[in-house]
């Protein structure tokens, strides 16, 4: 039986308590089952939310998104089992549902940039091309990614500033990941005086790479002549490493080459200008 409100009123009008005490009576399962459907849609929505989460967590989604993915989910389920209540209470939920829809296009059209990067969070969640702690680099800024938003992500540059990043301009620009592999390659150069002998300078670069246990053997360092510049000659030292230890591993080879190179009395040459005089 359909529940009509204006009977109510029409009772009340009359007062025709019994009428209404019975029609209350009548109505008592139905909004018994309405409320079930409330009470067990809920539990149900919570549910759904840390299985959905532990999902995430077994996929290796990065866990800043966790939050958002179940608190979307479950208020849209939520919201359904409330439709379904309302539905068993007799009310026209048609009407309502299309007066939500109309509400939904009119405030996508307004906040059409916030859906782009709604949009663009989405992307970042399925494709995954970077997650917390790696070190990414876009046209303009570099950092540390330490928290990615539906509709931004934060980054900290290498001197503690806090960087927020549409996401939008994240899907739409290049971007580099220097952690998206295991291992990265160190490319070095270091510079001696025309007057230095190369053969000896390339074996003190070797005895340095060899004594960093940071630098892998495999695949092994290339030591090699680069260029003849016009103050010097460029030694090119290129040597794998892990990624982690990318940045120890470059300032213990700056270091300590140096130190060799002045044990050895190998010159570090400065730019040089030869001018010539005309005496006439």
């Amino acid at each position: 039986m359909k529940f009509y409100p204006m009977s109510v009123l029409t009772l009340l009008e009359e007062k025709d308590y019994k009428g209404l005490l019975d029609l209350v009576i009548e109505k008592i399962p139905t909004i018994l089952a309405a409320v079930a459907i409330v009470v067990f849609g809920f539990w149900v929505s919570n549910l759904i939310g840390k299985l959905v989460v532990k999902g995430l967590r077994a996929k290796g989604v990065d866990p800043s998104i966790h939050g958002f993915v179940k608190t979307i989910l479950t208020l849209l389920l939520k919201f359904a089992f409330i439709l379904s209540a309302m539905s068993t209470l007799g009310v026209n939920i048609n009407s309502f549902i299309a007066a939500i829809g109309a509400a939904g296009v009119t405030a996508g059209l307004g906040l059409q940039n916030s859906v782009s990067q709604f949009a663009s969070g989405i992307t970042i969640l399925m494709n995954k091309p970077f997650k917390s702690g790696d070190y990414i680099e876009l046209e303009n800024v570099n950092g540390k990614v330490l928290e990615i938003k539906m509709m931004y992500t934060v980054l900290i540059t290498v001197d503690n500033k806090r960087v927020i990043v549409p996401n939008s301009h994240i899907t739409s620009s290049n971007l580099i990941n220097y952690n998206a592999e295991n291992r990265r390659r160190l490319d070095l150069i270091y510079s001696i005086s025309y007057n230095e002998d190369f053969t000896k300078a390339k074996k003190v670069i070797s005895k340095v790479v060899d004594s960093c246990d940071l630098i892998l053997k495999d695949p092994a360092p290339i030591i090699a002549v680069k260029e003849h510049a016009a103050s010097s000659i460029n030694i090119v030292c290129l040597a794998w490493c892990d990624s982690s230890n990318y940045w120890d591993a470059f300032y213990y080879m700056q270091e300590q080459v140096k130190l060799a190179f002045d044990s050895e009395k190998i010159s570090i040459p400065f730019n040089q200008l030869d001018i010539h005089v005309n005496n006439n």
